[in-house]
């Protein structure tokens, strides 16, 4: 992570903080000491946002394994005396 901003700096200096999150990545805003936002350029909200299949049927329809062919050998049972 970038670097922790307190909230009344951050308040401050929106525009440098907008720069380093431009050019450094996410900014860390505490308040009180703990943190509590962060602030990214659009294009890595964007990353996060991005949807990477949203369902188990769209995983496995786009897995490099969706062609294999499974075959087992056919069952025959056992014998079993009763």
């Amino acid at each position: 992570m970038g670097y922790a901003w307190q909230l009344q700096e951050a308040k401050n200096k929106l525009s440098e903080v907008i720069d380093k999150a431009l050019k450094k990545g996410p900014q860390e805003i505490t308040r009180h000491g703990r943190k509590t936002a962060v602030v990214l350029s659009f294009k890595e909200y964007q990353k996060l946002k991005k949807r990477k299949g949203s369902t188990l049927t769209e995983f496995f329809h786009n897995s490099p394994l969706q062609n294999i062919e499974l075959t087992r050998p056919e069952d025959y049972g056992r014998s079993v005396e009763l």
